[in-house]
């Protein structure tokens, strides 16, 4: 299926390739200077912690519909065994099999492509069965701290959980950022609350995949005007599923990924981030939200902290 005029032309307004040279693997995480840092930094003021991912276990969110994305598989390999003879310190330790997407992560630049295509026109090719991704591979993406900002949408929107149906739009965005009282600047970290996690936590996996809200098309232009360098929400798909554009499937992965060199995240828990930051009556703060450099992967999982 030829790739509908509509996206190929948003696709041309939120291009970055050659942005950072033709060289370039980490595209929008440049944005994430020094200066950034050192101001995001000033966000704490209390220390308060909040951790953002869902727990790794067996019957994650995952249910089979992408094949080979398994839960986490936990077994131990050695139970208080004592190594170097009896009586001496004894030693336990774990394997996991997982899908390096199933539960909370990051998706990297090469976890999709279009038209043949990568961010900054690399070839899809360069992502092999045996090497992974050539280019751009998670472990890329060396750190991730930067000023993160909760855009409640639904909190905005008067509800504690928007409907399957609800395709986020720049639109949400704007009366999300008025809510937290602070404009979405350069090199910030944007976390798209719409309380869908609260279907998984109340044990309806599969409900919490579909029907899903999640971002609209619309939102990558948003994204790109304010060059944010990272975009996560609560929700398996990240943008609406099934698609708003019929048969277009992915096409905000293919966006932000492809297009604009923009990392997204997905399954990240923000259900005590927004009590907190209403409590508090401040949405932005620290985020450390660092992958792990698994070399050639095309994502990753993470353990994020906001730090209030």
């Amino acid at each position: 299926m030829t790739l509908p005029q509509e996206f190929r032309e948003i696709a041309g307004r939120v291009n970055n390739w050659g942005r950072w040279g033709a060289d370039d693997e980490i595209g929008t995480l440049n944005l994430v200077t020094d200066e950034v840092v050192r101001a995001a930094a000033a966000c704490v003021r209390t220390g308060r912690r909040v951790p953002l991912a869902l727990p790794l276990r067996e019957d994650g969110v995952q249910t089979g519909m992408i094949p080979g994305r398994v839960n986490p598989l936990h077994a131990m390999v050695q139970v208080n065994q004592e190594l170097f003879g009896p009586g001496t310190v004894a030693c336990s330790d774990d394997v996991v099999t997982m899908g390096l997407q199933a539960g909370t992560h990051w998706d990297a630049l090469t976890h999709v492509s279009h038209s043949g295509r990568l961010y900054n026109g690399r070839p899809a090719h360069t992502v092999t069965a045996h090497g992974g991704a050539e280019f751009s591979g998670i472990a890329t993406a060396r750190h991730i701290v930067s000023r993160g900002v909760l855009l409640d949408v639904a909190r905005a929107r008067g509800t504690d959980r928007l409907a399957g149906g609800h395709a986020v739009t720049p639109e949400d965005l704007e009366a999300a950022e008025e809510l937290a009282g602070t404009r979405v600047r350069a090199g910030d970290i944007v976390l798209v609350r719409t309380g869908q996690v609260q279907v998984y936590l109340a044990g309806d996996k599969h409900g919490y995949g579909y029907p899903s809200p999640g971002l609209s098309v619309r939102t990558p232009e948003w994204f790109h005007a304010r060059d944010v360098a990272a975009v996560a929400n609560d929700t398996l798909t990240f943008e609406i599923f099934p698609p708003e554009i019929d048969n277009l499937w992915l096409p905000v992965h293919a966006l932000d990924l492809v297009e604009m060199g923009m990392l997204q995240g997905q399954n990240w828990n923000l259900e005590e981030l927004s009590t907190a930051c209403g409590e508090e009556r401040r949405y932005a703060f620290l985020l450390s939200a660092m992958p792990e450099p698994f070399v050639g992967a095309t994502g990753t999982p993470v353990a994020p902290v906001a730090i209030l």
